[in-house]
């Protein structure tokens, strides 16, 4: 797939027809796959460093040089291979496992021809290329270890920003159908019936012809869009998640004056309101308002009898979300 860090000259240029337009489907929820390869991205460089510094510092001291080989597969310029992330999407990693492990050599063979690889990787690189059992099975293993060592950590903020993200794309699906979904996805975004362009690295046109494509919001795609390099594979779009956190789940520095929202409700309790533009646990939300787990469960019980909020269990977890009388809150007060 093409990702990379050139500048925003060119468009992607995305060809619908009426039944591609019935046919554009947005993920479940966040894919493990595609956040392992795009978070490599970030820390082969520094693209976004006030958002992700502390988290590619700390990811960078826990790796050390256990992913050197990873990242020869997955350059952050540029192409990489189109393997590394099934386009079948989802949200189970050992069944992205399975599907990347069961690509065709041929595929995979292919791909791999046209990256750069030094002396110390190339005899790695042609046992993956030539899909060797023994090399197979280690790259499982090299991806295992590094979802658990880099992604895991940061898995429920992960969730809870593609989360909010989803239910930002179904209302503007409510509010304007596929168009407006597909426009959402970058601020770049522009509907030129039948075609969508977004500004992307290279000039490139994907032609649907009736298969709809399917929008994959990532925590880290890092403000390009990106896609599939082989256009006969079936479509996917992935995009940013829109948010105003930070990889370690604190929140970003906001741009606007809370000072009549502290006014209203205190200052702790409106940085714990601040704090769940995406949802989260209690413990993440103590962490995000910088106050102890005890006092944000106060703090949000208040908040959820004014119906500022909501609070869910979500397996073993409780989570606390906004509701549409908060977020109104939130940008009223100049969000």
């Amino acid at each position: 797939m093409t990702g990379g860090a050139a500048p925003m000259r060119s468009r992607l240029r995305i060809h619908f027809t009426a039944d591609d337009l019935a046919r554009v489907r947005i993920a479940s929820g966040p894919d493990p796959m595609w956040e392992s390869v795009l978070s490599m991205h970030l820390l082969q460089t520094q693209r976004g460093a006030r958002v992700f510094a502390g988290w590619r510092r700390e990811s960078r001291a826990r790796l050390g040089h256990s992913a050197a080989r990873l990242m020869a597969l997955n350059p952050a310029v540029g192409s990489f291979p189109d393997f590394l992330t099934p386009a079948s999407g989802t949200t189970d990693l050992e069944a992205g496992l399975d599907a990347m492990l069961s690509v065709p050599r041929r595929q995979v063979r292919a791909e791999l021809s046209t990256l750069p690889c030094g002396p110390s990787m190339r005899t790695w690189m042609r046992t993956v290329a030539e899909a060797d059992a023994d090399a197979m099975t280690e790259l499982g293993q090299l991806f295992r270890a590094y979802y658990a060592t880099v992604i895991s950590p940061t898995w429920s903020a992960i969730v809870a920003q593609v989360e909010a993200d989803r239910r930002r794309t179904a209302q503007a699906f409510l509010d304007g159908g596929p168009v407006a979904v597909l426009t959402s996805v970058s601020p770049d975004s522009r509907w030129r019936p039948p075609v969508l362009e977004i500004g992307y690295p290279v000039d490139r046109d994907l032609h649907l012809d009736g298969r709809g494509i399917l929008l994959i919001p990532s925590y880290f795609c890092w403000r390009d869009v990106v896609t599939l390099v082989d256009p006969a594979l079936p479509p996917v779009l992935v995009h940013p998640v829109r948010s105003s956190f930070t990889a370690s789940g604190r929140p970003a520095r906001h741009a606007g004056d809370d000072s009549e929202l502290s006014a209203l409700l205190g200052f702790t309790r409106a940085t714990v309101l601040r704090a769940l533009e995406t949802p989260c646990t209690t413990t993440e939300l103590g962490q995000r308002a910088g106050t102890s787990v005890t006092s944000a469960s106060q703090h949000a019980a208040v908040l959820r009898r004014s119906g500022l909020i909501v609070t869910s269990r979500r397996g073993g977890a409780v989570v606390h979300t906004l509701t549409g009388l908060g977020a109104d809150l939130l940008r009223a007060s100049g969000a």
